[in-house]
């Protein structure tokens, strides 16, 4: 399995950015399509984006515009810049990392312990 270790939640005000970062421990990381997720309380947990190799990007209608994933394969680390936050954003921010087809018999999709994300004024 991948470890995944996120990093950059927090307290924002609305209309603040904040990025998050997701190291991976995976071999072959450029080959992995990574993700983020976000779950806010009592609710399910919803894609806001993803990004295949090499960088074909994927976002929720309600990030469009606002958000940007990006990847460094030198890093093995994705990130997310989230711009123009608001207060609906709030949520519990999950990195994934789902393997390429050939791994897949192997390793398992992996997801990250989660970061904090607060937008209030």
């Amino acid at each position: 399995q991948v470890q995944l270790v996120e990093s950059g939640g927090g307290l924002v005000q609305p209309g603040g950015s904040l990025r998050l970062s997701c190291a991976a421990s995976a071999k072959i990381f450029s080959l992995y399509t990574m993700g983020w997720y976000l779950q806010a309380p009592g609710k399910q947990r919803d894609l806001v984006a993803t990004i295949t190799s090499p960088s074909s990007t994927n976002y929720a209608e309600s990030v469009k515009g606002r958000f940007t994933i990006s990847r460094d394969n030198a890093k093995n680390t994705v990130y997310l810049q989230m711009n123009s936050l608001k207060p609906e954003d709030k949520a519990v921010y999950y990195c994934i990392a789902d393997p390429p087809l050939i791994l897949r018999s192997t390793i398992p999709v992996s997801w990250g312990q989660g970061t904090q994300v607060t937008v209030s004024s």
